[in-house]
């Protein structure tokens, strides 16, 4: 596989130079089923050229011209078979979050003119079939499960015929690396999703330069978990990482199943978000919590040493002989929980904290961080396995193949072959976001020590108090989670005198700790209004604000009893606050804060 490969080519790379028995993998009926190499290419040849015979094609491969597929449905392996089918046939495929509310499902596919769309879930059928009388382009409904009221995929690969396998051949060999493989809707935190379309040259130039800046070798041995939505392009170029590595890929059932998944396949590694390791982080620390005697001595120490934790510096060898042996009485049940075959775990989509990548990699389960927008394919850098690649705190050194420079603000901006063909339809915001080849990130950073990227806060995001002085919210709100009673945060303060917060207790561990006090918990409203709760929080912000010069300091916070989720709208599918959202639904609690 070269820069000139399509997307699709991964999987001819794989099946002439590692066939695998298990290439993906999913639980059906309670069992985990392989589909080999050669089953995936049988299976997407076919489908493309079912594809073919019912009408779908690159026609002259314009993004106007060719035609669009939507995809709504959970990580499985018809999600990268499709992917492929699409690919090979010049369709564009338009992978939707489940999650996405109506009025965004109806937008995109009408924005992009969706012709057919493959779905899983009665309740994602449901929402298709709600807005398909307004979406006029919209022809045929798919689903990958039996379900009444829809086509089952297999229909469309039963349609193959030898005349369509001798077509789909000619049109194989005229899809181009420049041509568009795919166009991604980013929610946003903001306004209506944008289009963005991404070449197959974009992507493939990616894996590469991650593959070899990472690096990622041929691990054929290795199983990878995949529970990030497929949809979201970090997991999708994953994918055609461990399709180029020919690493297995297993498919958790759920968000829910994935500590009993990790238990079954034994992955040696996966790639996650922020939130989900400090949830992870949360459970560890609560069963810490409630050790006794000589047992909650050891994992005390066991925390210290690991908090202490420096890969650039060496403590010397009496520290690294104490970390071995907390590393064989107390960490190694940590990696039992993750298999007990973990040899990394790639991070992004939001800043992680510190204090988690430090710990984890002690307890030897290495963390890595990276960082990209959509816009880039996605990967602009990423701590990185060999020597000295990995800073902790950092996003790591810039990929291979692409150039970053920071704006005189601070903006990081990047040109290389990532850089996506712009948004569909949309050239005035392309013109906007790609100035002579360089993207503008919306991000600020910082280099350190002249090599590791560090995101400061997004650019958007900075706002001035009326006493004209900036805030960044961002690093404040992630210095203050470091906080076990501190479950989410908002810091507000826009055009105000001072700096506020909306926070989100964990109410796990607020619940203990008025157990503790001999407090009665009757319901989270009730909590967070107890006085003696509000003083727990309000010493709480104080001790955090120390770390924070006087303009950004919280002066006045409220405690929110619910959880912000994007089921309730507040957060994105990649779990990143929708400040504007939170702002108008916490209008009466922000009024609070500043009017009172």
């Amino acid at each position: 596989m070269n820069l000139n490969s399509r997307l699709f080519d991964c999987l001819g790379y794989q099946l002439d130079k590692f066939p695998k028995p298990d290439m993906l993998n999913a639980k059906i009926d309670g069992q985990w089923t392989a589909f080999s190499t050669r089953d995936v290419k049988e299976a997407v040849d076919s489908l493309s050229a079912g594809l073919l015979a019912l009408g779908i094609s690159g026609n002259d491969m314009t993004v106007e011209k060719q035609d669009k597929v939507a995809l709504i449905s959970r990580n499985c392996p018809e999600w990268l078979i499709l992917d492929m089918a699409c690919q090979q046939v010049g369709a564009l495929l338009c992978p939707i979050y489940p999650t996405t509310n109506i009025n965004e499902l109806e937008f995109i596919f009408n924005d992009a003119g969706v012709k057919m769309a493959f779905i899983s879930g009665d309740d994602i059928l449901a929402k298709v079939d709600n807005i398909k009388s307004r979406v006029p382009t919209l022809e045929k409904i798919y689903s990958f499960d039996e379900l009444p009221g829809a086509v089952h995929w297999k229909n469309i690969s039963s349609l193959s015929t030898p005349e369509y396998v001798a077509k789909l051949e000619l049109v194989k060999k005229s899809i181009q690396p420049e041509h568009c493989a795919t166009i991604i809707y980013t929610s946003g935190t903001t306004g209506f999703p944008k289009g963005v379309m991404l070449s197959h040259r974009n992507i493939v130039s990616n894996v590469i330069n991650s593959c070899d800046s990472f690096p990622f070798e041929e691990k054929v041995a290795w199983r990878s978990l995949s529970f990030l939505p497929l949809n979201h392009i970090f997991e999708r170029m994953v994918s055609y990482i461990y399709m180029r590595s020919g690493i297995s890929i297993f498919y958790a059932e759920s968000l829910d199943s994935i500590a009993e998944n990790l238990k079954e396949v034994k992955p040696q590694l996966f790639c996650t978000v922020p939130r989900l390791l400090e949830k992870v982080y949360e459970k560890i620390m609560a069963k810490g919590t409630e050790l006794t005697g000589v047992k909650r001595k050891l994992f005390d120490w066991a925390i210290d040493l690991g908090n202490g934790y420096d890969n650039l510096k060496s403590k010397g060898l009496a520290y690294d002989l104490k970390l071995a042996i907390a590393n064989k009485l107390i960490f190694s049940k940590w990696r039992e929980a993750l298999g007990n075959n973990i040899e990394l775990i790639i991070t992004g989509g939001a800043a992680c904290q510190v204090r988690l990548i430090r710990l984890f990699t002690a307890a030897r389960i290495p963390i890595y961080e990276g960082y990209g927008p959509t816009e880039n394919s996605p990967v602009i850098s990423v701590n990185c396995k060999y020597k000295g690649g990995t800073k902790f705190g950092t996003v790591g050194p810039v990929l291979k193949g692409q150039e970053v420079k920071l704006e005189p603000d601070g903006e990081i901006c990047v040109k290389g072959p990532s850089v996506m063909m712009g948004y569909y339809k949309r050239p005035e915001l392309t013109a906007e976001t790609i100035i002579d080849g360089w993207l503008h990130t919306g991000d600020i950073g910082i280099f350190e020590d002249g090599q590791y990227l560090k995101i400061t806060d997004r650019k958007k995001e900075l706002f001035k108090t009326s006493g004209g002085k900036y805030v960044a919210p961002q690093p404040i709100e992630n210095k203050m989670k470091e906080s076990p009673f501190v479950e989410q945060m908002m810091v507000v303060g826009a055009e105000e005198k001072f700096v506020g917060a909306l926070i989100v207790p964990s109410i796990p561990n607020l619940k203990e700790w008025m157990r503790q006090k001999n407090l009665p918990f009757v319901t989270r409203e009730d909590a967070v209004n107890n006085p003696e709760v509000l003083q727990l929080y309000k010493e709480l912000v104080d001790s955090f604000n120390r770390f924070f010069n006087h303009v950004e300091q919280i002066k006045r916070f409220e405690l929110l009893p619910d959880e912000w989720t994007i089921e309730s709208g507040e957060l994105t599918p990649t779990l990143k606050l929708k400040r504007k959202v939170i702002m108008e639904k916490y209008k009466a609690v922000y009024d609070r804060i500043y009017r009172h």
